[in-house]
């Protein structure tokens, strides 16, 4: 493409409602263009790697047998009230009345729409395993959308659906889409991480689902990693241990004083107590089978709870702090509760880290008063038993290896989801005895749009993007310096031969060295190539750059192609 004729337009300052590095800098590069809150456009650039990286996606999943769809962005409300969906997903879904009063909503997600193509078309195990996939758009309507393409309301998604007799046939088509996602973000050029996941709502208990997450400062999520082993899993999901904790041993539990100190840390550094010799209350409403449950979760002072931990424990439908009129009717004082209240409408769960034997500093229940010498086996006095509560933190350990905690960028995720949308929508398929029996499903995303956001988070410096060569816009950018109109031929002729074997971006428009050196890297090609009239005049040599390691050649006219072959070659061009 020439620059002359192109449509491309950089920013000289970053719009003051970009928050993260890439939204930034998609933005000054001229990648997107903002419409509305969390709605983009993707300008050409940008939508040239959505193209890359769109392919790829189709060539490693068609390699496994996978089968390309496209499924309506709007879904009627009937397939998801089947499934139980339609009144819990919340308000990420938008839903909308048709002329004829039809409900409807925008699609967030698609395994109703998949499971009733499903149930219409495979009637026979002979027509499994299968598995569709589509990219295409989906909507969510966030409340507060934010970081450019990381969290937009609309985003481009492959999602794709398994269907299986039983667990073996599932079990072995999950490992073939783990390796099939592994050797897709490779070829992104995305350092990543598969870690072990909570599936949510979307799994069913005790199935496998795995995380894909890319290692970047600015991620989301917190992601524990032991390189001794490979184990990696999301935080919500990993069971750590404390090591080198101190006890203190069981005594009179003796009522203090405490005035105006509501927290742990407050108490502990007004009386001298160490942080881990206190227990934390947190009290919890779960939703179980439509009713509210009240549970009080006590933790080590220094920990924090673990609320995908607590919600599965539980089985609960949907979790909640509670509120102030909840603690009292529960005879609860905030600030000052603690695990002696003695009601029957309250369990308590004590963290495995709590030994049950020993003392600790407890809320009295009483405003201003906490407990000391509380041992948890002697005095509580409500039903309680104990379980893995607490969120994992550097410190901690697995096994014999202590953790190292990286943050990173969710860009797939895959699951098992077990007979959840079969079994809600009665799907059946004949076995091999003729016999109706309800099929299986996996899910398996990955966010295509979130991918090119998480490739700048994870590659760039102060200059601007530094691209992956295989999702690149171009190969190359080609500038040159200089007057004589004799030299510009020149130069087109190198755009000519360049352009017949590698994507050229060719900056025809006569700026001068430092403003287009300044967009060439702010744009962040994977090769810059420069034609100097006064070096190319004398020694007849062409410079060629490499944006990632700053690396710089000079090569003769005749080498150029080669060089550049050889360079994208070993930056992952055609991995």
């Amino acid at each position: 493409m020439r620059l002359s004729r192109g449509y491309w337009q950089t920013l000289k300052e970053t719009p003051s409602d970009a928050e993260v590095i890439s939204q930034k800098l998609m933005l000054r590069s001229g990648l997107i263009y903002k419409t509305a809150a969390g709605l983009y456009t993707y300008l050409p650039m940008a939508f040239r790697t959505l193209k890359k990286v769109e392919k790829i996606v189709r060539e490693e999943l068609d390699r496994i047998g996978c089968f390309e769809v496209q499924m309506p962005l709007m879904t009627p409300a009937e397939l998801w009230k089947e499934s139980g969906r339609w009144d819990t997903m919340g308000p990420q879904m938008l839903k909308v009345q048709d002329r004829a009063e039809r409900e409807l909503c925008f699609s967030p997600t698609n395994e109703e729409t998949i499971t009733d193509v499903f149930r219409k078309t495979i009637s026979s195990y002979k027509q499994l395993p299968v598995c569709l996939y589509q990219i295409n758009t989906k909507f969510r309507d966030e409340i507060r959308p934010r970081f450019g393409l990381m969290r937009a309301r609309e985003f481009s998604m492959k999602d794709g659906y398994s269907l299986h007799l039983d667990k073996e046939s599932l079990d072995k088509f999950y490992d073939e889409i783990y390796g099939a996602y592994s050797n897709i973000f490779r070829r992104l050029g995305l350092e990543f991480i598969a870690v072990e996941a909570d599936g949510g709502a979307m799994a069913s208990g005790g199935a496998k689902t795995h995380e894909f997450q890319v290692v970047a400062g600015n991620g989301e999520d917190d992601v524990v990693h032991v390189p001794q082993t490979g184990f990696a899993a999301n935080i919500e999901k990993a069971m750590t241990e404390r090591r080198g904790l101190t006890t203190l041993p069981a005594s009179e539990l003796t009522k203090f004083a405490t005035p105006n100190q509501k927290t742990c840390e407050e108490v502990c550094s007004a009386h001298g107590f160490d942080i881990t010799h206190s227990l934390k209350s947190i009290i919890m409403v779960a939703t179980i089978k439509g009713k509210d449950q009240f549970f009080m979760v006590m933790i080590l002072g220094d920990d924090s709870l673990n609320e995908v931990k607590f919600k599965n424990k539980v089985a609960a439908d949907d979790i909640r702090p509670a509120h102030q009129a909840e603690l009292e009717t529960l005879g609860l004082v905030k600030g000052s509760m603690g695990p002696t209240v003695e009601t029957d409408k309250l369990k308590i769960i004590f963290d495995e880290t709590v030994d049950m034997n020993s003392s600790y500093v407890v809320g009295a229940n009483e405003d201003g008063f906490h407990f000391k010498g509380f041992v948890p086996s002697r005095d509580t006095k409500a039903k309680h038993f104990r379980a893995d509560m607490r969120l994992a933190k550097d410190g901690d350990f697995i096994g014999e290896h202590a953790i190292t905690m990286k943050k990173g960028i969710e860009v797939g995720h895959i699951f098992q989801l077990g007979d959840k949308y079969t079994k809600a929508m009665k799907v059946t398929v004949l076995n091999d005895k003729g016999q109706a029996v309800t099929p299986i499903m996996g899910c398996y995303g990955i966010g295509v749009s979130r991918v090119i956001a998480s490739s700048i988070e994870q590659n760039h410096d102060e200059n601007g993007i530094i691209w992956p060569a295989s999702i690149a816009p171009y190969d190359v950018y080609l500038g040159y310096i200089g007057k004589a109109p004799e030299f510009k031929d020149i130069a087109e002729s190198i755009f000519s031969e360049l352009n017949s074997q590698f994507e050229v971006l060719f900056d025809d428009r006569g700026m001068g060295p430092g403003a287009m050196f300044k967009d060439a890297d702010l744009l962040g090609l994977p090769i810059r190539v420069t034609l100097g009239e006064r070096d190319f005049n004398a020694t007849g040599e062409i410079e060629v750059k490499i944006r990632k390691t700053g690396e710089t050649l000079k090569v003769k006219k005749e080498e150029l192609a080669a060089t550049i072959k050889t360079k994208l070659s070993e930056l992952g061009k055609w991995a």
